[in-house]
């Protein structure tokens, strides 16, 4: 069960132009997994600046886990070239999203298994690999199944549903690292946000919190970021007022089940000059078509309710990133250190 994944159905239209930039596609695979966040004791951060005020570090894989996770990435980056090139209707990218989420198991699903999974029909499925250039969904199959490993990814021998989640979550951040490998989509989503004057930051539902997170320790190093974490007629109110403001950018953290609201904010922040940076869990996401550069971290949905490791950290990338940007920002840590000592902030 996933109460906060894809589900729903549609007959294959017409697909919106456009191609975002995004990054990597390795780490376009989704399973379960479990993040939590608070706030806890400071560590050394990169580049020689203080993780303020709440990280926790930890770290560590055996290696047979190492293995399992590198044919899944594999299979993944497999996959994410095989609909590269292709121009997919929003229903043919809601099954490459769904196989890619599910690379482990993807050359292994029946058509119908794939089309209840994806929330299509069973002939939408068919016309995908048809548009992929195969002669049915059989034939996909078949390729699949000869590129990918000999073993099963997916199988999990005697570990429980608890257990599959972490490992699933670790595989996730596995493949996050593996699209750190060109740090240039990253670098250039950094420059962005920290130039722009001010920062509105976008996140409805799911993605709530990792707006929230997000804006929370950009304000200790930007003058002025802007939380947009409601949605209703106020929310272009709230876009008009940032750009007025000076913004030239807008951060979203778009995780699944997608909001209709969120796609039009983006069209609408487009439409006001904005350029775009979002973070979502796959390439194929609804808002892909709606951003000037996509930053794709997996979710997971082996629970009852996604989770969301890897955006989280995508987001402390972009906060590292950002601050490389800010010439500033190592004063601005230290000028918040000093206060939050003086008023004796945080229990040492």
């Amino acid at each position: 069960m996933s109460g906060d994944g894809d589900n729903g159905s549609g007959a294959d239209d017409a697909a919106a132009g456009g191609e975002p930039k995004n990054m990597g596609g390795a780490n376009e695979v989704v399973a379960g997994g479990a993040g939590a966040h608070a706030e806890g004791a400071s560590g050394a951060g990169a580049g020689g600046r203080g993780a303020q005020g709440d990280g926790v570090r930890g770290g560590g894989a055996q290696a047979g886990v190492d293995a399992v996770a590198t044919a899944d990435t594999g299979t993944a980056a497999r996959l994410q070239k095989l609909f590269e090139g292709h121009r997919l209707t929003p229903t043919q990218r809601r099954i490459a999203h769904c196989m890619v989420r599910r690379a482990a198991d993807a050359p292994f699903l029946s058509s119908v298994e794939l089309a209840e999974l994806a929330g299509v029909s069973q002939p939408s499925v068919t016309r995908f690999a048809v548009a992929l250039g195969f002669d049915g969904y059989p034939a996909l199959r078949r390729h699949l199944r000869e590129v990918a490993p000999t073993d099963k990814p997916g199988d999990t021998g005697s570990s429980n549903e608890y257990q599959q989640a972490v490992q699933a979550e670790i595989d996730n951040l596995r493949r996050l690292a593996a699209a750190f490998a060109d740090p240039s989509p990253v670098i250039e989503a950094g420059r962005l946000l920290a130039a722009s004057r001010p920062l509105p930051v976008l996140g409805l539902r799911a993605a709530t919190a990792q707006a929230a997170g997000f804006s929370y320790f950009a304000r200790k190093v930007h003058p002025d970021v802007r939380l947009l974490d409601e949605g209703g007629t106020m929310l272009t109110d709230r876009i008009d007022a940032a750009v007025r403001a000076g913004a030239g950018a807008l951060l979203c953290f778009a995780l699944p089940r997608h909001p209709r609201e969120v796609i039009d904010a983006l069209d609408y922040a487009r439409t006001a000059g904005l350029t775009v940076v979002t973070v979502a869990d796959s390439a194929f996401a609804p808002v892909a078509h709606h951003t000037d550069l996509l930053l794709p971290a997996p979710v997971g949905t082996g629970l009852a309710f996604d989770t969301a490791c890897a955006p989280m950290l995508l987001g402390r990338v972009l906060l590292e990133a950002m601050c490389d940007a800010l010439p500033d920002a190592q004063a601005r840590l230290e000028e918040f250190d000093a206060g939050a000592a003086a008023r004796g902030l945080f229990v040492e």
